[in-house]
């Protein structure tokens, strides 16, 4: 019997995080590891106290059409990275892991080719966290260098017009 590799093993755990989200349109789990201890845990939902949107049985953004990566301030959600984040000391944070997985609520099928959202790179850079590994299937994962993000400024591409 083969046993399932490291890599996988915390996606899996990231892959079961993602169960609680609340969001209708994706369901994302992210973990944050460092030497070879869960730090904290994160999935996407409303803030504390606030009514989710699949306690709603609405999502403002797939009412007004708005397509993914676009007009995250009519969202209810707190991403999942920026939960795991929060529920961490920067301290433990420091040269960790973040591991993400990303589900179709519908299908409950991974998404494939998923990564952060521009805000969330922003704090995955500032918490101090070092790679950042995203499951496309069930066996096939990235592994990204935060180091990439910070060489790589999206914030310079022009797509704000700067």
């Amino acid at each position: 019997m083969s046993r399932v590799s490291k890599h996988n093993y915390y996606l899996d755990i990231a892959e079961t995080v993602a169960e609680r989200s609340t969001c209708l349109r994706k369901m994302y789990g992210a973990i944050i590891v460092k030497d070879d201890v869960i730090v904290s845990t994160g999935y996407n939902g409303a803030p504390r106290g606030r009514k989710n949107c699949n306690d709603l049985a609405s999502c403002m953004r797939d009412k007004l059409g708005i397509p993914r990566g676009e007009r995250y301030e009519l969202c209810r959600s707190v991403h999942a990275e920026a939960n795991a984040i929060i529920a961490a000391s920067r301290e433990r944070m420091l040269g960790s892991t973040l591991y993400m997985v990303c589900k179709d609520p519908v299908s409950g099928e991974v998404v494939s080719g998923t990564s952060s959202c521009m805000m969330c790179k922003r704090l995955v850079i500032n918490a101090g966290i070092s790679k950042v590994i995203v499951r496309d299937n069930k066996e096939d994962f990235r592994i990204i260098s935060v180091e990439d993000w910070i060489e790589n400024d999206d914030s310079l591409s022009g797509v704000f017009g700067y």
